[in-house]
């Protein structure tokens, strides 16, 4: 056997562990989140449980799916080699799209992504395969693959997605009438019960989906399935008197639930989703051992594979088991996917911006507001007021959580349930797709979703779905596209492509991209310490400000398209960080100061101005780029000779806020008043004597008009900038009024 082959069982193996790597990143998300959107526990104890969860599954796994061995392809018409260079070019093609989707932030489906890849990978081998043989044709393809699976999968997507969305609106909008918000004293009443059901989904969703093969044959499994209600009408009893005990030693049985669904959740996940990372690598292994036990003939047919495993791997599942823990404890990117669905979900709008609204969006919300209206019509004023305070937000946890823990118990019994149904009526449900819209459903039914923060879910829900499907198509043209490369280039395109994705690979998960993670802002942060941050953020946009117009005005004289495009793209990120701390206000100021209204106020005129002044730098910059891309006449010597005289004085007032920024000493704030003045009196005059040459016709008109909206623009940028001094030195005070009067009630 050659040796090639011995690097590509152990290029699999690396790629195993990538892929669990990747894998536990993409779909920590679906355990994770509900016990984190509502912090039930402390992050850590989180991650304990699941981590637990994990363990346990991968324990009583049961093993590599036939899926990797025969589910997309006929292994018996197919050599060694031909195998191997499928199995590659599959795990490959699986790292690459997963480590992209979990890039961008978006979950997908590890098992949508094998099975494409499965598929692309084995078509692109086949046809290869076809093509060396001319006494066969190509019409013969479907011989070879097996697309049974391929499809289950598909309608799979758009079963979950609607099922899932809507049972997750049904249950939540039900919950919440029951609770309301104020949910402590019905809690007392009902709550046993309640979480009684919650609980025993729980565990019926963790015996029927993630311990199922364990049990499967057992006599306790067959009078369950013999006798369902009665079993789970057991459960319930049990369950609900358990809680109510617990629940009279003052024990939070809303989080005990919570908890328990977070565990059974990620035990089914390391249980039935372990094999999408390992369960190709372990097929490759078994492939390259019956070749070597035969002879290590690479020509040597494949039929082993299409035979169930005799082959024990439980060492191979108890190492996954731990890497996949120590992903979830380590990986940044598991976080980031999370925090895609967080921000979708909570009622605070934080993460609104994160997505765009689209024409779609906006068409469906204006139905919906309309189908309100209609309801509201009809619905008699009693019901109207009563469903209204039930639905009534009040924060009775004061955790600063993005929703309450009766909306995460709702999520996990949801998908539990779901899960567990489509299991024992064997529907390929996806664990990935039901969480998620679970999610996103209780989230519109609990009222999140409002007016000004709908049209940027539906789209990011969208964009989510949408990156579903993708998935599929993505991976299995990625997988075909290395499967006909391996096939054809052999050992050298084997190299190449390993080297590709190893750097692409260390690149994505380990070459931090400082430029944008310096000017990222933490909401923690801002929370923790908002004088400090404020501080921070506005003497860095004014320092940042000067120096994007000093050399837009030069780029400008010099007509330096690229500097100006560089400049235009500074300005414009400057500005939407700003817009996005501006639209998170509401958030800010309930988790800090908002009981002191002086100072809300204050820090309100502060981002208010300094997203203005941003904004006029936005409409500096952008049209001088603009007017040089476009190969319009430059500015004339007396144009220049003015803004370079503009600029001067610009750069004199914005030094002196600047030091008073950083020093927070205001004494001469009336010095930057006068100075300020004096500049608007030069910009009027600058202004007339561009109107008189352009009357007289000794200006040109395109090059005129931007000077013009030069002067006008800089003309705000300074007055905002005054404006934003004043403001900041009103903060200050007010914050040392306010930390005095908590000093003294200390």
């Amino acid at each position: 056997m050659e040796e090639i082959y011995y690097v590509m069982v152990a290029i699999l193996a690396i790629l195993a562990v990538s892929g669990l790597y990747v894998g536990v990143t993409n779909d920590a998300v679906n355990f994770l989140n509900s016990a984190l959107g509502s912090k039930a526990a402390s992050f850590k104890t989180i991650l304990i449980v699941a981590s637990v969860g994990i363990l346990v599954g991968a324990l009583t796994s049961s093993g590599m799916m036939d899926v990797a061995r025969h589910g997309m392809f006929h292994p018996g018409l197919f050599t060694f080699k031909e195998v191997m260079m499928l199995y590659v070019s599959v795990m490959f093609a699986n790292v690459i799209l997963l480590d992209l989707y979990n890039s961008l932030g978006l979950p997908t489906s590890t098992t949508v992504s094998l099975i494409f890849c499965l598929l692309g990978s084995a078509i692109a081998v086949a046809l290869f395969k076809i093509g060396a043989d001319p006494n066969v044709s190509y019409l013969e393809l479907g011989n070879y693959i097996n697309t049974t699976k391929a499809m289950g999968i598909v309608s799979a997507i758009l079963l979950s997605v609607i099922l899932a969305f809507t049972s997750g609106t049904i249950v939540m909008w039900l919950s919440r009438l029951l609770f309301s918000f104020r949910y402590m004293k019905m809690l007392r009443r009902l709550g046993s019960v309640w979480c009684g059901i919650s609980l025993t989904a729980i565990l019926y969703f963790a015996l029927f989906k993630g311990l199922k093969s364990q049990l499967a044959g057992t006599a306790f499994v067959g009078w369950v399935d013999e006798h369902l209600l009665l079993a789970l009408l057991i459960s319930w009893v049990f369950c609900s008197l358990l809680l109510f005990f617990l629940q009279l030693f003052r024990v939070n049985i809303l989080r005990i639930t919570i908890l328990a669904g977070t565990f059974s959740l990620a035990l089914a996940f390391a249980g039935n989703d372990l094999v999408n990372f390992i369960g190709v690598p372990i097929a490759g292994l078994e492939a390259f051992t019956v070749t070597k036990a035969a002879g290590g003939n690479e020509s040597l047919i494949m039929s082993a594979l299409a035979e169930p495993s005799s082959a024990s791997n439980t060492i191979y599942i108890v190492i996954s088991g731990i890497i996949m823990v120590i992903t979830l404890w380590t990986s940044r990117k598991a976080m980031n996917v999370s925090q895609t669905e967080l921000s979708l979900s909570s009622a605070d709008g934080s993460g609104d911006q994160q997505f765009s609204s689209s024409i779609f969006s906006r068409a469906l919300v204006r139905a919906a507001v309309n189908t309100s209206r209609f309801f509201d019509k009809v619905t008699p004023e009693p019901v109207k007021r009563f469903v209204e305070k039930r639905f009534e937000w009040a924060d009775v946890e004061h955790s600063g959580a993005p929703y309450d823990m009766i909306r995460s118990t709702v999520n996990l019994t949801t998908a539990s349930l779901l899960i567990a149904l489509g299991t024992s009526l064997k529907l390929p449900l996806s664990t990935t797709y039901v969480c998620f819209m679970v999610a996103m459903g209780s989230s519109l039914a609990d009222k999140a979703w409002g007016r000004e923060s709908a049209v940027y879910r539906i789209t990011g829900v969208f964009t989510v779905v949408m990156g579903w499907f993708v998935t599929g198509f993505g991976g299995f043209i990625i997988a075909f596209i290395l499967g006909l490369l391996l096939m054809w280039g052999g050992v050298w395109a084997f190299g190449v492509i390993t080297l590709l994705c190893l750097y692409m690979f260390i690149h994505s998960n380990f070459m931090t991209k400082k430029k944008k993670d310096e000017k990222k802002r933490d909401d923690a942060i801002v929370r923790e310490n908002l004088v400090n941050n404020t501080m921070t953020t506005v003497s860095e946009t004014i320092k940042a400000s000067t120096r994007i117009y000093n050399r837009t005005i030069v780029a400008l004289m010099k007509e330096n398209r690229k500097a100006l495009k560089e400049l235009t793209a500074e300005a414009s990120e400057m500005y939407e960080e700003n817009r996005r701390l501006k639209y998170s206000i509401a958030s800010t100021l309930r988790s800090t100061y908002g009981s002191d209204l002086n100072l809300s106020l204050y820090y309100v005129q502060i981002l208010d101005y300094l997203n203005e002044m941003t904004k006029a730098l936005v409409h500096i910059t952008r049209p001088s780029f603009e007017h040089i891309d476009n190969n319009h006449t430059g500015l004339s010597h007396l144009q220049s000779d003015s803004l370079m005289s503009i600029n001067a004085d610009v750069n004199e007032i914005y030094s002196r806020i600047i030091y008073m920024f950083t020093s927070n000493d205001f004494s001469t704030i009336d010095e930057v008043l006068t100075m300020r003045d004096n500049l608007f009196e030069r910009l009027a005059q600058a202004t007339k004597e561009e109107l008189a040459r352009i009357t007289d016709g000794e200006s040109n008109s395109r090059a005129g008009m931007l000077f013009l909206g030069i002067i006008s623009e800089t003309k705000t940028m300074v007055l905002q900038s005054r404006n934003l001094l004043k403001s900041r030195r009103y903060f200050i005070e007010q914050e040392g009024k306010v930390i005095r009067q908590a000093r003294i009630y200390e």
